[in-house]
């Protein structure tokens, strides 16, 4: 069985961050990118433009940036292994990672399987429907796209999230409305009356979304009082899901310290989980940034950290 310095465990910007950095320092990792449970890439592999990422002042496909991070990583020595992680053992070392094709042994580990945005089974939103052409579940990352100019958009779900992204969105749609089911914001109170103040929020309580419509891109949402039933059809050119995210964690099953929403937990000032050897990097540890720079940054900061602990180890 092959023995890795080195095993990175999920690809996006957080990943293939982490095995340029790792590769350029000898480490020769060893990368599963994901197959089943995710594209390579991660979550900008179904994003179109990406305007915020620095050195592209006039954008560039998500797709086209993990591909170019990809393809960087591979040019300094990254193998990469196209199957998901289905169990990983970290009760000895080195640590056994099994794979749905190949088994290897890691003296080190860097997690990046980042977190999957919660999306309701509506239709309209779904891949091959509207999801990336007006429907989203980031309103940092897509809100300032043209298609959204000045439009009437939706922030679907009644948290913290729903208002911050409503209130993001103010910035570039004519009226945002927030669609909550029930007659009352799980938002914290200050957040609330920040939405409810905001003379472009509007709260549409006791709501449902039940479809999306349009020809190209999002042109119609139709909602549904939950109490009458009755269906209203409104012109709306973005949905945005607020509902949270899925850290992708299963497989570890309960290994590694999590919060109570199940993202990794990592030291202060570091990548460092609870297990001396494994750190983990992007939207995986992180419920509050969730952009691909910052993902690139903690792959970064994961393949220094895991660096110097092989070195410190002897490992190296």
């Amino acid at each position: 069985m092959e023995r890795k310095k080195l095993v990175i465990i999920g690809s996006g910007p957080a990943g293939f961050t982490a095995a340029i950095y790792a590769a350029r320092a000898n480490l020769s990792p060893l990368m599963y990118e994901g197959f089943f449970t995710g594209p390579s890439g991660g979550q900008l592999m179904t994003t179109t433009d990406v305007e915020n990422f620095p050195g592209f002042p006039d954008g560039i496909t998500g797709p086209a940036l993990m591909d170019a991070m990809k393809n960087q990583a591979k040019r300094f020595g990254t193998q990469i292994l196209t199957e998901d992680v289905d169990e990983v053992d970290l009760s000895e070392r080195p640590f056994k990672i099994k794979g749905g094709k190949t088994t290897v042994l890691a003296d080190s580990i860097i997690i990046a399987t980042g977190a999957t945005a919660k999306r309701l089974d509506v239709p309209g939103t779904l891949d091959g429907e509207f999801w990336q052409k007006g429907v989203t579940a980031c309103a940092v990352c897509d809100g300032a796209m043209p298609i959204f100019r000045d439009k009437e958009l939706y922030v679907i779900g009644g948290g913290d999230t729903a208002v911050e992204e409503a209130i993001f969105l103010t910035k570039y749609g004519s009226k945002v409305y927030i669609v909550h089911r029930r007659d009352e914001l799980r938002a914290s109170k200050i957040m609330a009356q920040h939405a409810m103040d905001h003379p472009k929020v509007e709260i549409l309580w006791n709501t449902v979304l039940t479809n999306v419509e349009g020809s190209h891109v999002v042109e119609k949402v139709t909602l549904q009082d939950v109490d009458t039933k009755e269906e209203s059809k409104r012109d709306a050119a973005g949905v945005f899901f607020a509902i949270g995210h899925n850290p992708n964690t299963a497989f570890l099953k309960g290994q590694l310290k999590t919060d109570e929403t199940g993202y990794l937990l990592v030291q202060s000032g570091s990548t460092a989980t609870n297990t001396e050897g494994v750190f983990a990097a992007g939207d995986v540890q992180d419920k509050i940034y969730r952009q691909a720079i910052s993902a690139a940054g903690s792959g970064c900061m994961a393949s220094l950290d895991a660096e110097r602990w092989l070195t410190a180890n002897g490992l190296s």
